[in-house]
């Protein structure tokens, strides 16, 4: 353990879908907002930089990892000294993926992962990726994740056993109507899980989640939930984006010594008793 100190940022965005030009034109202009209220880190939503209702276009958009779309992001980082997280579809091996790139502030790719778990339709398009992802950077130790993998919480906490300090998630948290008036899938409750995951575990955990419309059929449309979050180990939210576009930012600042009383009275994770559970 030792002291965790940055200043972390969550971008809120709609996306033009298919408009991949203006997307990442989109994320240039708040990535350098971030990093002008102070920001080391920002993470955007999932598949931000083509939208997430493609159709047949899909394969088109989707690009390899060090295609052109990458490169700009690179770029991105490194105009503005940050590290920088992003989703995007990325083609590899035959195979589409939707993916979370981390880039370093010199530009430098730190990992690139592809979403383990695939909710309803992606199974029909997207291959999974088969393993986690935690990585060293300046910042600490950060685990990634996209979206549908927030729901599972043996597999965050996994990141955690592999030591992830920080934890990141790009997301496009959506909702048609009958989803938010019967069943109150809405911007809190998805904001309420990413505070339940920070304090299960006892680390940060961000959240960036995307606003606006997409459909591919009129009879199917739906809202995305924005509430981007930022959550400290006690799952209180340091920071937020309710709705509309924009930056949240916060200051992480606790030293070792208070992280570990924190962690000494939220004992979650060494009181878990798998042998119950572990195999349900």
């Amino acid at each position: 353990m030792a002291d965790l100190r940055m200043t972390l940022a969550v971008a809120q965005m709609d996306c033009a879908c298919g408009d991949v030009a203006a997307n990442l034109a989109k994320i240039a202009d708040l990535a350098a907002a971030a990093r002008r209220l102070g920001a080391e880190l920002v993470v955007f939503p999932e598949c931000a930089t083509t939208g997430y209702f493609l159709g047949d276009r899909l394969s088109e958009l989707a690009e390899p990892p060090d295609g052109r779309t990458a490169e700009r992001l690179a770029a991105i980082a490194r105009s503005n000294g940050l590290h920088l997280a992003v989703g995007a579809y990325t083609r590899d091996e035959g195979a589409v993926r939707n993916s979370q790139f981390l880039f370093g502030p010199d530009g430098t790719l730190l990992a690139l992962y592809h979403k383990a778990h695939l909710f309803a339709s992606e199974r029909e398009v997207c291959r999974p990726g088969d393993r986690p992802a935690v990585v060293d950077t300046a910042l600490g130790r950060i685990g990634l994740t996209i979206c549908y993998d927030l729901i599972f919480p043996q597999y965050v906490h996994r990141l955690v056993e592999f030591g992830a300090e920080i934890v990141i998630n790009s997301t496009n948290w959506i909702a048609d109507a009958y989803q938010r008036e019967v069943w109150g899938w809405n911007g809190p409750t998805a904001q309420s899980l990413a505070a339940v995951r920070a304090l299960e575990n006892g680390v940060v955990l961000a959240m960036a989640d995307r606003v606006g419309r997409e459909t591919l059929d009129p009879s199917l449309v739906f809202d995305s939930l924005g509430h981007s979050t930022i959550a400290g180990p006690s799952g209180r939210i340091l920071a937020s984006v309710p709705a509309g576009e924009g930056v949240a930012v916060a200051r992480i600042d606790y030293a070792e010594a208070d992280l570990a009383r924190w962690r000494g009275i939220a004992t979650y994770r060494a009181d878990r008793r798998p042998e119950l559970y572990g195999g349900a």
